[in-house]
């Protein structure tokens, strides 16, 4: 039997998600040159080429699609069984902002769970939009900080991962294309509310807000009613709602960065490393 290491599923996970072996580079701490060799070497592996490059795109091959489910479950079992056995060492407390938008994903599951594997670590954690955690006042006021920004944004913090951004409705939402496009956002300064408002002018497309909210459960059960459509990020879309095809007419999006920042007088904290490292192993 051959043993996957770990080093080269993370490496093999940060490239697909990034779609490039220098941004996965800068993820990991290595050099391009160091994360293509761990391709190649995982590759020799399983016997299998895992990305097909055509030009300047990167895509999974088919065999990477099928290794990159089993990737994410091996990295998540191992983080979570190295957070269980240091747990008891580890005290501290931690004040941790995260976008309003990330609530209902990071709240009931990844905090969670970090939180059970280090039950001496107390969590102090605020739901603002990255808009003010990016602030001056939002820094100073938090340990650690999980951030939306622009693909090309230049932040002082590390990317945990970059994400497709998704026009999102419900199944029953029905739009006549001659009338102005409903949208359902959140308050000023969002992101994706930005965003949306941004790709429908440039295409020249009408659109109106029909209903604001400050959270994604708000935003969610508007959009269950059929009241109109939201840019989402992919990988916090909820099930019961339906992400839409270019057949609906909708502009095409960019990605959208997700980004950690820590507090400079507290970098060297274990706890707060921790919590990083568990953060970023959790969302991609």
């Amino acid at each position: 039997m051959k043993n996957l290491p770990m080093d080269l599923l993370r490496a093999f996970v940060s490239v697909s998600q990034l779609r490039s072996f220098t941004k996965a580079g800068e993820l990991l701490g290595r050099s391009q040159p160091a994360v293509t060799l761990k391709i190649k070497r995982l590759e020799e592996l399983v016997d299998q080429k895992l990305f097909l490059r055509g030009g300047k795109s990167l895509e999974l091959s088919d065999s990477g699609v099928a290794l990159y489910n089993y990737a994410k479950q091996i990295l998540t079992l191992n983080d979570l069984a190295i957070s269980q056995i240091s747990k008891s060492t580890v005290h501290g407390k931690i004040r941790l902002g995260i976008p309003s938008e990330f609530a209902t994903v990071l709240l009931p599951k990844i905090i969670s769970r970090f939180a059970k594997a280090y039950p001496n670590v107390a969590l102090e954690v605020n739901c603002e939009l990255s808009k003010y955690l990016l602030t001056r006042a939002g820094r100073e006021s938090h340990d650690l900080i999980l951030v939306l920004a622009d693909q090309d944004a230049d932040l002082d913090g590390d990317l945990v991962k970059t994400d497709e951004l998704v026009w999102v409705s419900s199944k029953k939402f029905n739009h006549d294309k001659e009338d102005a496009v409903p949208l359902i956002v959140a308050s000023e300064g969002c992101i994706y509310r930005h965003t949306a408002m941004t790709g429908l002018s440039n295409a020249s497309l009408s659109w109106k807000i029909v209903y604001t909210n400050p959270d994604l459960t708000g935003i969610q059960y508007a959009i269950q009613e059929g009241l109109g459509v939201t840019v989402l990020s992919r990988s916090i879309v909820p099930e019961n709602l339906h992400i839409l095809s270019a057949s609906a007419g909708l502009p095409s999006l960019d990605r959208v960065s997700i980004n950690i920042i820590c507090n400079e007088q507290r970098r060297s904290d274990e706890a707060i490393e921790l919590l990083k490292e568990f953060l970023t192993a959790s969302l991609t």
